[in-house]
């Protein structure tokens, strides 16, 4: 799957999740502590990793779930939501059809501090 075809997918995913707040009959303020902002970072690192090819759908699934395995399903929208905001703010002025430039910027994410202290990808890559 292209990078551009994955955030095209995530944005969907994020419109999805926001409906679904909306429509929930449990209405639910969206509120945000300082774990919940962890849990999003975290999950935008998951995001990140599976964008590169890095994970497999197993891999994705295990990891996704042990950052949302604490929250409910409102709550885990919230998150995941969020998650999707901060990797389309990564993406933000890059053109969707440079790639190599997508990736770089993904790749440089995923080694950041922000991610390894979650995923202990140590993010050393090769750049062509």
């Amino acid at each position: 799957m292209k990078l551009s075809q994955t955030r095209n997918l995530m944005k969907l995913w994020c419109a999805i999740a926001l409906l679904g707040l909306f429509m929930s009959s449990h209405s639910q303020a969206l509120e945000l502590g300082p774990e919940d902002f962890v849990a999003a970072r975290s999950m935008t690192c998951v995001l990140a990793q599976e964008s590169l090819g890095y994970l497999s759908e197993d891999e994705y699934a295990e990891m996704a779930e042990s950052v949302l395995s604490d929250y409910d399903q409102a709550e885990g929208d919230v998150i995941y939501a969020q998650a999707l905001g901060y990797f389309d703010g990564l993406m933000f002025g890059l053109i969707e059809s440079d790639e190599s430039e997508i990736s770089s910027r993904l790749q440089d994410f995923v080694s950041s501090a922000a991610c390894t202290a979650f995923t202990g990808f140590s993010g050393t890559s090769l750049r062509l």
